[in-house]
Order: structure tokens, then C-alpha cells, then sequence
């Protein structure tokens, strides 16, 4: 018990010594990331559409 009791101790001093971000940068920041997963994901679908006909043409339109 006395461990746990220590364990949180030190977490709570830890975390008084983050500096949280603002609610602005926190704002921007996921905006970024989803566009960059946006950007991501259409690069991701348009590099299988590719792949995908190039097996086609391989294949004979099998695929």
C-alpha cells in the first residue's frame, strides 16, 4: 500500500511539471494529423488502384 501510495505521489509531482499545450495548439495540431491521415490514406488508395491494374494487364484481366 505504501508503494502505491508513493507511485502516486510521484505521479502527481510529474505531471505539475508538464507544460500542457493550449487549447489553440491542441486545435491545430489534430487538425493536422487528420489531414495528413486524409492525405495519407488517398496515396495509400491510389498506389492499390495502380497496383491493381498493373496485376490486371500481368494477368490477362484475371484479377
Amino acid at each position: 500500500m505504501d508503494r502505491l501510495r508513493r507511485f502516486i505521489e510521484e505521479t502527481r509531482s510529474e505531471l505539475q511539471k508538464v507544460t500542457w499545450p493550449t487549447r489553440r495548439e491542441t486545435v491545430n495540431l489534430t487538425v493536422i494529423v487528420f489531414a495528413v491521415g486524409a492525405a495519407v490514406g488517398v496515396y495509400i488508395f491510389a498506389f492499390d488502384v495502380v497496383l491493381a491494374a498493373i496485376i490486371r494487364l500481368i494477368g490477362g484481366g484475371q484479377a
